[in-house]
């Protein structure tokens, strides 16, 4: 694991550790921040604790042409339960995230420094959310960044309040990556969840070829 500076830079990915843990300290800057989901690295870690940095090994991608829609999915979305919308409440989405109450986690990794970096982000237009609306509440949404030379898009986080929101949400903004010919989302980290929506494991070195 390697200590970082003020310097920015970033060791290989091929030096995390089998955890994928790869480097810790620095800041999250916006040159940073891009720097890093430039090189396959992503900033989590809890408060209190220094700036994590990890690139694991397999990596949880979604090709946008495998999303999975279930039958009751497809119905929901041609009921028209629910508006969506793009890059209209960030700032409401990033914290809606971070008070969802996660299974196998103490509290949240989204800290107000966090947010705060985001938010940067999205305001010089490298960070997106989506928003899913119901009588005018926002019950529903997630957030990433964006990498358009690489056509990746790096998902960070989602919430809903109301029965399959997220995935509404989710459905539209994959329909909207492909009509922009992204490749890959990246989906970071194994989870039951989005192994339900399609995404699939890849090898480290596979996933970094796609960034190129």
């Amino acid at each position: 694991m390697y200590l970082l500076s003020k310097e920015l830079w970033f060791p290989s990915p091929e030096a995390a550790s089998p955890e994928g843990l790869l480097a810790v300290g620095g800041d999250l800057s916006v040159a940073r921040l891009l720097l890093a989901y430039r090189s396959g690295i992503f900033p989590w870690y809890d408060a209190g604790e220094p700036i994590l940095w990890w690139c694991p090994d397999p990596r949880m991608v979604l090709f946008p042409e495998k999303l999975k829609v279930s039958k009751s999915l497809q119905k929901t979305i041609k009921r028209g339960t629910f508006e969506v919308t793009y890059n209209q409440a960030f700032p409401m989405v990033i914290e809606a995230c971070s008070q969802v109450k996660r299974k196998g986690q103490r509290g949240t990794w989204i800290t107000a420094e966090m947010r705060q970096a985001y938010q940067r982000l999205h305001t010089l237009g490298h960070a997106h959310s989506v928003e899913v609306w119901q009588a005018e509440q926002l019950v529903g949404g997630l957030y990433g960044v964006d990498l358009p030379q690489q056509r990746i898009f790096c998902g960070e986080s989602m919430f809903s309040l109301k029965s399959d929101a997220s995935k509404v949400g989710f459905y539209h903004w994959v329909q909207e990556l492909k009509r922009r010919d992204y490749r890959l989302i990246d989906c970071q980290l194994y989870t039951d969840h989005l192994a339900s929506l399609g995404a699939e494991e890849m090898p480290r070195e596979v996933f970094l070829s796609y960034l190129g």
